[in-house]
């Protein structure tokens, strides 16, 4: 049968009440904010028809018209009119859209979430200040649990469907428990990189914490969250994450952890399992030694200006000039939106300010100017590399999990549609998202969230923002500079 968009919202909300046998388990917490069970059916079928498809895969190619068939939580078959066999699919019509990969963002402290933009202002002491030594002693657990769960939720309706969550607060193994847990009841894709608080008193419970959290919550590689290391250029660190297996993001920038850097190369201790962060203000041989250990890299567009990070200006020029395609982060929401279409548009631009700036003030070899396609990989393909998380997600290939964001082209700020990558990152914003698809998931339909009890997990919301203003003694002046 083939469905209309609102027959898709009537979907998400039969989603949400489907029977316990089908259903993906969702913590105590989850129930209390809102969040309903959502069928995972892994027999699900469903095809989406009749899109433009800007697929990030040479493989597969784009279609101007065609069709995605989900099995259970993978990719299927990409093509103009797709043939089905077997039991008939749900058929989603997906015309007047664009259908692309989630978005990944790279880099989010995602327990940051009950703080969005109260620093708009801000540089990176106004964020050490109102983050780490002001608000981040007082955090619960609850407190985690939220912070992290909106912050997902977040991202799933502006049609990121996988994060890596740079967790630097956790004062306790509880503390780590609620912001893993609330990554699991969201539905996202997420990598938990787990840290160590920046100040104030806390267990001391990291990084030897981390066996426990892997034990607990990842002892399956076949599940939507998984679990790496947060940590600077740290040997004894690094030591404990290589022990266990585990993936490490660093965040990195300027001269001084460019020399740390060359230590660490010297005595070996770089690899492909390292993503760094920022990475503004370094010398070329830095960002060599980064590509040539296999490194990934995410550049932060407006977290780097925002706060005067590095050398102020967005590494994406640097990474390109060292042959490393970079992938995308928003870094957090306390001073801005979480928006990746915004963070493709911005490095699109300064990026091609630059290189016009270098050329007409006499530069013989000035860099090539990006183009749109190129900046969509850095949202998604690149991303999914820096996850590391490739063979799972990025580009809608057969056989990879079905992350998958439907664009309305029919919105008034969109149509006409006249080039599919310039409308996505270009033009389109969060209001244009139609539906999201994790893991062959529908989590957003017609516009809607699916599962989410909005009033309910508005509650929750309130009550830990308040228990934070009141503990920190902050006064809410919602016009201050």
């Amino acid at each position: 049968m083939k469905l209309s968009r609102r027959r898709v919202v009537q979907m998400g909300a039969a989603l949400a009440s489907a029977p316990a046998a089908f259903a993906q388990s969702r913590s105590r917490e989850g129930a209390e904010a809102g969040l309903a069970p959502i069928n995972a059916d892994p027999n699900r079928r469903i095809l989406l028809k009749g899109g433009t498809i800007v697929s990030m895969d040479a493989s597969v190619g784009d279609f101007v018209e065609g069709d995605i068939l989900i099995q259970g939580k993978k990719i299927a078959a990409v093509g103009a009119n797709v043939k089905i066999s077997g039991p008939a699919p749900r058929v989603i019509d997906a015309s007047n859209t664009i259908l692309i990969p989630g978005f990944v963002d790279c880099h989010r402290h995602s327990w940051e979430g009950v703080l969005r933009r109260i620093i708009p202002n801000g540089d990176i002491a106004k964020y050490m200040a109102t983050t780490h030594q002001g608000f981040a002693p007082y955090y619960r657990p609850r407190d985690m649990y939220i912070g992290n769960l909106i912050t997902a939720l977040g991202c799933i309706d502006a049609g990121i469907t996988c994060i890596i969550d740079n967790s630097h607060n956790s004062r306790s193994a509880a503390h780590s428990d609620a912001a893993v847990q609330a990554l699991f009841d969201s539905g996202i894709r997420a990598v938990h990189a787990s840290g160590a608080p920046q100040s104030g008193t806390w267990d001391r419970q990291w990084p030897q914490d981390l066996d426990r959290l892997r034990k607990r919550f990842f002892s399956s590689e076949d599940q939507l969250v998984t679990l790496r290391m947060f940590s600077g250029l740290d040997r004894g660190n690094y030591a404990v994450a290589r022990k266990l297996g585990l993936r490490i993001t660093t965040e990195f920038q300027g001269a001084a952890a460019a020399a740390t850097l060359e230590q660490f190369w010297n005595d070996k201790l770089l690899g492909s399992d390292i993503t760094y962060n920022h990475c503004g203000g370094l010398t070329d041989v830095a960002w060599r030694r980064i590509r040539e250990s296999g490194g990934t890299v995410d550049v932060c567009p407006r977290s780097d200006p925002q706060y005067a990070l590095g050398d102020g200006i967005p590494a994406f020029q640097k990474a390109l000039d060292h042959g490393i395609r970079p992938g995308l982060s928003v870094d957090n929401e306390v001073s801005y939106g979480t928006d990746m279409f915004t963070e493709m548009r911005v490095v699109f631009n300064i990026q091609r300010a630059f290189a016009t700036n270098r050329s007409v003030n006499g530069d013989a070899n000035p860099p090539k100017l990006v183009n749109v396609r190129e900046v969509l990989e850095c949202a998604t393909v690149n991303g999914a590399a820096c996850a590391g998380l490739s063979a799972k997600c990025g580009s809608l290939t057969p056989g990879k999990e079905a992350d998958i964001v439907m664009i309305r082209t029919d919105d008034l700020n969109l149509y006409p549609s006249n080039n599919a990558l310039g409308t996505v990152v270009a033009a389109a914003d969060i209001k244009n998202v139609d539906t999201v698809i994790v893991a062959g998931v529908i989590r957003k339909s017609g516009g809607k969230m699916a599962g989410v009890n909005w009033p309910m997990l508005r509650a929750q919301i309130d009550e830990s923002r308040n228990y934070l203003f009141e503990k920190a003694g902050y006064k809410l002046d919602i016009f201050s500079a």
